[in-house]
């Protein structure tokens, strides 16, 4: 068996940090409310704000955040990058899955895609092409993806 060379997930915070950070403050938030509850409101609206009401909307809100941040993680955790000496094994999926294997040296093309953001945070998408003009494999969200391209082109190629 090849020696395994990169294997990674897609990252939830380094894809999503302004998700990450709403869903963290929204999280706060709503503990902050349901635990505090009435008291956070100005003695005007004292008496006319059930503070069980304030507390289950507190409720909620931690809820919905965490349900929000724990399917973007469970989603990342469904997908993996393995880089072998001889093949790319890419797998999807959490109870069915879904694997592609590439040998590496059918790799023609390694397209490394990076917004501003995916920069700061060093990330980005991986495209890997064989042959033809649609890409074999797309892959959001990797961390360091230039390491990703630079183990495909130091692999030996086909016919090199």
């Amino acid at each position: 068996m090849s020696n395994t060379l990169y294997e990674a997930h897609p990252s939830v915070l380094r894809m999503r940090p302004f998700g990450v950070l709403f869903a963290l403050v929204l999280i706060a938030g709503g503990i902050l409310v349901a635990v505090l509850g009435d008291q956070l409101l100005p003695p005007q609206f004292t008496g006319q704000v059930d503070g069980r009401i304030l507390q289950m909307i507190g409720i909620g809100v931690f809820a919905l955040a965490t349900l929000q941040l724990l399917g973007w993680w469970v989603s990342a955790r469904a997908d993996r990058l393995v880089i072998t000496e001889d093949e790319l094994i890419w797998t999807h999926g959490l109870l069915s899955k879904e694997y592609t294997e590439i040998n590496m040296a059918s790799v023609r093309t390694v397209r490394v895609s990076q917004s501003l953001f995916q920069r700061i945070m060093n990330a980005g998408d991986v495209t890997v092409f064989t042959a033809g003009d649609n890409p074999e494999l797309f892959v959001r969200g990797l961390p360091d993806p230039t390491a990703v391209r630079e183990l495909v082109k130091a692999q030996p190629q086909a016919g090199g």
